[in-house]
């Protein structure tokens, strides 16, 4: 019995150090089966997208949040009215032929100053335009002649989209939408464009309640952070400050032309880089104005205007205007930028300056608007940031 007992202990104890060892392998396996199965998830990941971050809910459906690395490249220009209808130039196809080469990227933004209409004829001047009231329209086909010339987003936050009152911005909205182009800048609005993997929110400004209101800052900054949660790179666009040769410098004090509050577009341009805007651009003084690092990114206070048919004035330094060239991140962050200076003809057609004399003009009114936080301008036309950006 004694035997038979110590046998059968022996026997469990044998039993006993097989479970353990049966036990054990089975947690080694699920255990290795778990790691490999998170690595799988997590290299997948990474495989497909670079440095991404995976996120699950229960209650939600898996999403997967990427950082795409690949850099965005825009430019801009300003003011833009191809004449007023009847008096329409002659040559509209080829009107940015001598700076199309410079102004070809991926991206091109530009302000449209007017309408595109072909059925709205009252206009807010009434029969004719005056010295202190102008509107504009061209007909709708211009949208397509803008897409053929590389344009791509267009913006419509300023003080003559609604110059020929509500049909004429409907009718300007369906045009550029037939067209094919990105609109921003009416009341709510958020323009959306793509590079690659890299998102783009154009979120766009003028001192106007028929347009995203620059002069209701706290909303403002309330559609631009909303602007950040539906891209990776959000650019601000600003119609802001009096008009004018006496208007180039940036006061940093709010500015009233003809009785209207412009804005102040320095208080508005920093509160835009501090709700998420990782570019702000301008244009609206008809002038060229300075260019500022502001917590690191680049405000261009000014592009002048671009392009005009007998619409704007091209006395005096009125002109000169530029092609602002920029490359982000794609996580917003600057890389690049270049400055290309443009001289309009009499008629407001912009061609190539040899003289540089808007690179001059600018670097001038950024030194002294701005001193340490100036971009500067370098003799080939690239800008960099000041030493010690603050």
């Amino acid at each position: 019995m004694a035997s038979h007992a110590a046998r059968g202990r022996h026997v469990s104890r044998q039993t006993y150090r097989r479970r353990q060892i049966v036990a054990g392998a089975i947690v080694v396996t699920v255990l290795a089966l778990v790691v490999l199965g998170v690595s799988s998830v997590f290299g997948s990941s990474s495989a497909s997208h670079g440095a991404a971050t995976s996120t699950t809910s229960a209650s939600k459906p898996h999403t997967t949040t990427t950082k795409p690395s690949n850099p965005v490249t825009m430019t801009f220009v300003g003011d833009t009215m191809l004449g007023d209808t009847p008096d329409l130039p002659p040559n509209p196809g080829t009107y940015f032929s001598a700076v199309s080469s410079a102004l070809a990227a991926p991206t091109v933004f530009m302000n449209l100053e007017g309408t595109l209409t072909d059925t709205a004829t009252t206009s807010k001047c009434g029969a004719t335009n005056t010295s202190s009231c102008y509107a504009f329209r061209t007909p709708t086909s211009y949208a397509a002649l803008f897409k053929s010339q590389g344009i791509t987003v267009v913006n419509s936050a300023n003080n003559h989209s609604h110059d020929f009152g509500a049909q004429g911005a409907a009718d300007t909205t369906a045009a550029l939408q037939a067209a094919g182009l990105v609109q921003a800048g009416l009341p709510g609005q958020i323009g959306i464009t793509q590079q690659g993997q890299t998102k783009i929110a154009f979120v766009d400004f003028a001192p106007y309640s028929d347009t995203n209101n620059l002069l209701d800052i706290p909303t403002a900054k309330a559609l631009i952070a909303q602007a950040k949660t539906l891209a990776n790179v959000v650019v601000v666009y600003m119609h802001a400050g009096a008009e004018g040769t006496a208007a180039t410098h940036v006061t940093g004090q709010e500015e009233v032309y003809y009785g209207e509050d412009r804005g102040n577009a320095k208080v508005f341009a920093h509160a835009a880089v501090d709700a998420g805007a990782n570019l702000v651009v301008a244009s609206g003084p008809h002038v060229l104005r300075g260019m500022e690092y502001y917590n690191g990114v680049l405000i261009d206070y000014s592009l002048g205007n671009f392009a005009g048919y007998n619409n704007f004035s091209t006395a005096s330094i009125m002109d000169l205007s530029a092609i602002l060239r920029v490359t982000l991140s794609g996580n917003g962050a600057f890389e690049s930028g270049h400055f290309t200076s443009l001289v309009a003809t009499a008629a407001g057609q912009p061609t190539l300056s040899s003289s540089g004399a808007s690179a001059t003009l600018v670097n001038q009114l950024s030194q002294e608007d701005f001193g340490s936080a100036a971009a500067i301008i370098e003799p080939n036309g690239d800008i960099t940031p000041p030493p010690a950006a603050p």
